[in-house]
């Protein structure tokens, strides 16, 4: 093994880089922006020209590096082929074969919520388990299969896609991927304020987010949190939802740790209480006790994910 590796991270608005020891310190991590005009031709560019000039300035040869590896917000299959990235104005695009051709590294490329659970499985909160289960919640609902520490992409690059389990087959509002009932319409941020519109319309009991001029998923954790009893409801729902789905994907993987991320994460223990209540009640018997746990690395899970990527045993 070599002794130095990239990850990278592309967002809609900036890409994180770091710069790793192969054996997973973290060197150095910085950010440039995130060029998207042109349908995005310039974004592998200038990841490139980022990776090469950090060499040259650390004076580190090509030589003494592993490699690159890339997170991209949309699916990837397992060439390291991007079938489409939306927020990146791309359509297929071989992102590993021309990363590699423009820094003359090897290069692997996967799906940025993947690569978000591999960072987790490797070096936060789910340290050392070779099987994991990872759900981020934030404005949508992605996530991250492990198995045998490595990432499940699937044949269309779209393994992990958790928030677009079907949960609720009565649901008559579609989703923003078209279909009805996904788990994002209610474990997101957007879906959390959703369900809370929902149950204040539906009833006239007290609670502080009565009148509020704008409620968001934050007013609706605090107010959970506090023990406003409506808040209280609509957790509950969101717990039984999230915590069945995670209990069908245990079903399939038989995680060792189950991960949650994202921004609605922050709201901490009474929230992953709430899951796991629900989790227990749907899970299969071998499976009720598997630990969800809070995401340790925040936003640079991507960028750990992306260089374990790279060092991933062919």
């Amino acid at each position: 093994m070599k002794t130095y590796c990239f990850g990278i991270d592309v967002g809609g608005t900036t890409v994180k880089c770091g710069l790793f020891r192969t054996e997973g310190t973290l060197v150095e991590k910085w950010e440039i922006p995130t060029r998207t005009e042109d349908n995005g031709k310039e974004i592998l560019p200038d990841v490139a020209k980022t990776i090469l000039d950090k060499l040259q300035e650390r004076n580190i040869a090509k030589d003494d590096v592993e490699g690159v590896g890339i997170g991209i917000p949309g699916p990837i299959n397992e060439n390291g082929e991007a079938i489409c990235a939306v927020n990146l104005y791309w359509g297929f695009t071989p992102v590993a074969k021309q990363l590699s051709e423009l820094t003359g590294l090897k290069a692997k490329a996967g799906n940025d919520a993947n690569v978000a659970a591999l960072g987790e499985a490797w070096k936060g909160a789910a340290e050392g388990a070779k099987n994991v289960v990872m759900v981020t919640l934030g404005t949508g609902v992605g996530g991250g299969i492990i198995v045998h520490g490595k990432i499940v992409s699937g044949h269309h690059g779209a393994g992990g896609e958790v928030g677009h389990a079907c949960m609720d087959h009565e649901e008559t509002e579609a989703c923003n991927c078209g279909n009805k009932g996904c788990l994002e319409q209610v474990a997101s941020a957007t879906g959390i304020v959703r369900v809370a519109q929902k149950e204040l319309a539906a009833s006239s009991d007290a609670s502080v987010l009565r009148g509020r001029e704008h409620v968001s998923a934050k007013t609706v954790l605090d107010a959970f949190k506090a023990g406003d009893a409506l808040a209280v409801r609509v957790m509950e729902k969101v717990g039984d939802e999230l915590g069945g789905a995670l209990a069908i994907f245990s079903c399939v993987v038989d995680p060792e740790t189950i991960v949650v991320g994202g921004g609605v994460s922050r709201a901490g223990q009474p929230l992953i209480d709430c899951i796991q209540k629900y989790y227990r009640k749907y899970a299969f018997t071998a499976c009720k006790d598997t630990p969800i746990v809070i995401a340790q690395l925040g936003n640079d899970a991507g960028i750990y994910g992306s260089a374990r990527l790279v060092l991933e045993d062919e």
